[in-house]
């Protein structure tokens, strides 16, 4: 150390205390980095390293420190490629200006920024939150917080059951965090780790025991939230409020700025929201696309037509977490029909919500001091549109728009203070002037006036020294040695006042100053700084006036948030003719003319081909759906379980009408794949699974089952899809809701001996060796798989398609079975057979008893048209 420079002294020493972040260390117009970070960054950024010399004495080349630096002014777009790849950047500022400092420059960390805590809108996604993730375990209790610290959004919940690390594991689906912080419990527990990592790619940092005491984790969260949010905190799980106080201490440590914008929390326990698994997530396909991870092909691809970021992640949010209370679910579905019945209201504010900025954020980065003058600019102009909002707002009478109107607060008075100070087209950064409107500042305005007139203001003294003086040859003039000065001429020597002091003596004349020339120098060559330095100030006094104001302003965006998404549930109802469901705690699924909601805007060159579905508390629990492979079982039970869910969003659904029981869970058990990183095969994998859904389902849960058993043999496999079918159907053992497709014909069966049990098979026509798929669901099972068929259709040689049919003959003779290639015509299905399944459907689900004689009449009318 003693043979280092002062420099890098200081380096090393905050490098200490920082090392697990790249250090951006400030020199002058640039962020260097030393060392091992430079060999990093290099690597990383695609910059030119070079080397220093680290000490007092000259080094060979290579024994100097490696080195690489990029301009400050630029630091943004270098620090988001970093932060995407999961790195920490630690920013390393100079704390005083070094043309006034004594010695070596001070520098300190002013922030932290890693994957959980980016503020600048380059890394992060408009419609998506980006979340930090504060867990702690231990043998008894579990929490888990998330804070989203560009918007301040924060969320809590905790658990006290034996499957806590699994409801952590799915609370986790819903955020997707980008960072995580566990104590040392959370850490061990491998499941949790791995899921983090591989799952979610997430970030995780080891916060050790210290970060999560109780009475420190009460004290951060009574300083962040208040003592009313941390009263409403339960006592009999201490670990929610240590999760969040472990979360809390994480950002004080790494932000050092003003956090004040995080201020609501809110904590939620089991049995507010449905609960989804990961695999659940996955195979429904709600936010990315199971093969491709996009969000095209993805259910909220179909919803999302916000027109702001904050309604995009707030239409998201509700869909991460559909409710599971009736009235909750009824008030917003109301708020849904109210739009869907205004077209020309509705239409009016789609279009006042058009372009408008992303509030949440902006305010967000308003209080943490990141803000610019286009930050500023952005959020005026948001502001501005409220009024014609709250204008259009006004003509819905429904309950939960009209609370709406009462919270969204137009912020005139925010929006005119903003726009006297800053003028309509800012530059990008408030270090170099220029945004101050004219007129806001007598001072700025003269500062400026300086600078564009310097020229008039030289031109207008020199008139009045020549008119003052009578030196007709008088001039002012400039140079670098001595600035300003007037020159005189030699013929006019004797005519120079006392005043002015002699500096230079020419061939022909004789240069001067004077006070009021060096004052006026003095004036002229700092206006810039001084003007520059006077336009912060006025933007740091501003910021702080709005940054009084926050709540206001955060209410407000949560108002048009919320405001925006139910608009976009209405839009995508008028526009994909979806229908009000009928949502209640009956415990019956009645779906009339369902349709997967995102298949039937794929195609392109076809009609969807709707279906029914019957499901009650009681009888028709179990549907064994048969048929063969590509007919449609998989899209037909998905979209089930997407209508449930998308009616405890408060959306419409895509059905001709629906009346649905609340349902607690949904579970997906649908297709197969191996796991060869934990050594699992796809049979293992889907048992795996199958015993999760068992374990936790209960019997208001909605179960989906494809092709249970069909990884082992066949004895094997139709014995577990048996008893799993059982199980599911046995209301002394479980009594869900289950939908469950396979080739095993022989549960057929079970519809005579299992209470509960209903069969549907997926129509299918064929002609010759031609099959034809007609999508759809008939009461009753299936005759065979056309397995055969199928793989004809994919392409498999003709040679092995026939070879597959005399193989198959032999093994049917073998066991007196008789293969029919083709049916005969009489025995195809038919569109009029499909007509009488769907009435002798009706017949079995009417319950007469309840019908009034013009029902039944009415009833009876339909089938007819059915019939016919």
């Amino acid at each position: 150390m003693a043979e280092l420079t002062p420099m890098m002294k200081q380096y090393l020493e905050i490098k200490r205390d920082n090392p697990d972040s790249i250090l951006f260390f400030r020199l002058g117009d640039f962020y260097e980095m030393f060392a091992d970070d430079a060999k990093l960054a290099s690597k990383e950024l695609d910059l030119t390293l070079t080397s220093r010399d680290h000490g007092k004495h000259q080094k060979p080349v290579e024994e100097q420190v490696p080195m690489c630096g990029i301009p400050y002014h630029a630091s943004e777009s270098y620090i988001a490629r970093l932060i995407a790849k999961g790195y920490k950047v630690a920013i390393c500022e100079q704390m005083e200006d070094p043309a006034t400092a004594k010695g070596l420059v001070k520098r300190d960390i002013i922030r932290v920024v890693t994957p959980g805590t980016v503020m600048d809108a380059a890394c992060l996604e408009d419609k998506a939150g980006n979340f930090l993730c504060g867990i702690y375990l231990d043998a008894r209790c579990a929490g888990v917080a998330f804070c989203d610290i560009s918007t301040g959004k924060t969320h809590l919940t905790g658990f006290t059951d034996k499957e806590r690390v699994e409801h952590v594991i799915n609370e986790l689906g819903r955020f997707s965090p980008a960072e995580a912080v566990l104590n040392d419990g959370a850490c061990a527990e491998t499941a949790l780790t791995d899921a983090l990592k591989e799952k979610f790619h997430c970030r995780v940092e080891n916060g050790g025991e210290g970060r999560f005491r109780l009475a420190e984790a009460e004290k951060n969260i009574r300083r962040q939230f208040g003592e009313e949010a941390l009263a409403s905190l339960p006592k009999s799980n201490p670990a929610a409020a240590m999760a969040l106080g472990g979360l809390l201490n994480y950002l004080y440590e790494t932000q050092k700025t003003d956090l004040s914008h995080i201020r609501d929390l809110d904590y939620y326990e089991q049995g507010r929201f449905m609960e989804l698994d990961l695999t659940a997530r996955r195979n429904l396909e709600l936010t990315e696309t199971l093969r491709n991870k996009e969000k095209k092909g993805s259910l909220l691809w179909v919803l999302d037509k916000t027109k702001t970021p904050m309604g995009g992640r707030m239409l998201r949010s509700w869909l991460e977490r559909p409710l599971l209370t009736v009235t909750a679910i009824c008030k917003r579905n109301a708020a849904v029909a109210a739009l869907v019945d205004d077209t020309p209201a509705r239409e009016e504010l789609i279009a006042a919500m058009t372009g408008l900025g992303d509030m949440e954020r902006l305010i967000g980065r308003i209080v943490y001091g990141t803000a610019g003058g286009r930050d500023m600019a952005s959020l005026r102009s948001a502001m501005e549109r409220l009024p014609l909002i709250r204008q259009q707002l006004a003509h819905f009478a429904d309950r939960r728009l009209t609370e709406l109107l009462e919270e969204l607060d137009p912020l005139e008075d925010l929006a005119d203070k903003i726009a006297a100070a800053i003028c309509d087209q800012p530059p990008f950064s408030v270090r170099e002037g220029g945004f101050i409107r004219d007129g806001y500042n007598a001072e700025v305005d003269r500062l400026r006036g300086i600078l564009t007139g310097g020229k008039g203001i030289i031109a207008q003294m020199e008139a009045q020294e020549k008119e003052k003086t009578g030196i007709r040859t008088l001039k002012i003039g400039f140079n670098k040695v001595f600035g300003y000065y007037i020159e005189v001429s030699k013929s006019f020597a004797d005519q120079v006042p006392d005043t002015y002091i002699r500096k230079q003596t020419l061939v022909n004349g004789e240069r001067y100053i004077t006070q009021e020339l060096k004052d006026l120098e003095h004036e002229i060559l700092t206006a810039s700084d001084r003007v520059v330095a006077l336009e912060y100030e006025l933007f740091t006094q501003l910021r702080q006036a709005i940054t009084d104001q926050s709540g206001r302003v955060q209410r407000t965006a949560a108002a048009v948030a919320e405001l925006d998404a139910l608009v976009s549930l209405a839009t995508v109802a008028v526009r994909n003719h979806y229908c009000r469901p009928t949502v209640d705690e009956s415990g019956v699924i009645e779906i009339h003319q369902g349709r997967h909601p995102v298949v039937e805007q794929m195609l392109k060159d076809s009609l969807f081909v709707p279906n029914d579905t019957f499901m009650g508390a009681k009888e028709d629990r179990v549907a064994i759906i048969t048929g063969p492979n590509m007919a449609g079982k998989s899209t037909y039970m998905r979209q089930v379980a997407l209508i449930c869910l998308m009616a405890q969003i408060g959306s419409f659904v895509p059905a001709a009408s629906a009346r649905l029981g609340v349902v607690d869970r949904i579970f997906t058990r649908i297709g197969a794949s191996d796991d060869l990183s934990a050594g699992q095969s796809t049979f293992m994998v889907e048992m795996t699974e199958v015993a999760d859904i068992l374990r936790h389902a209960t019997k208001h849960s909605l179960l989906i089952l494809d092709e249970i058993g069909r990884g082992t043999s066949t004895f094997d496999g139709m014995s577990i899809a048996r008893a799993v079918l059982e199980y599911c159907a046995d209301k002394k053992l479980l009594g869900a809701k289950t939908l469950f497709a396979t080739h095993y014909h022989e549960l057929t069966e079970l519809e005579n001996t299992l209470p509960g049990a209903v069969n549907y098979n997926i129509a299918v026509k064929t002609r010759g060796e031609e099959i034809i798929f007609l999508r759809k669901i008939l009461p009753g099972g299936a005759d065979r798989s056309y397995g055969i068929e199928v793989a004809s259709l994919a392409g498999l040689p003709d040679k092995v398609v026939q070879r597959a049919k005399e193989v198959l003959r032999q093994l049917e003779a073998e066991n007196g079975v008789q293969y029919v290639s083709a049916r005969k015509e009489e025995d195809q299905v038919s569109l009029s057979a499909i007509g009488e399944g769907e009435v002798l459907d009706a017949i079995r689900r009417c319950q007469p008893d309840t019908l009034t004689p013009i029902e039944a009449m009415s009833l009876i009318y339909e089938w007819k048209q059915k019939l016919n």
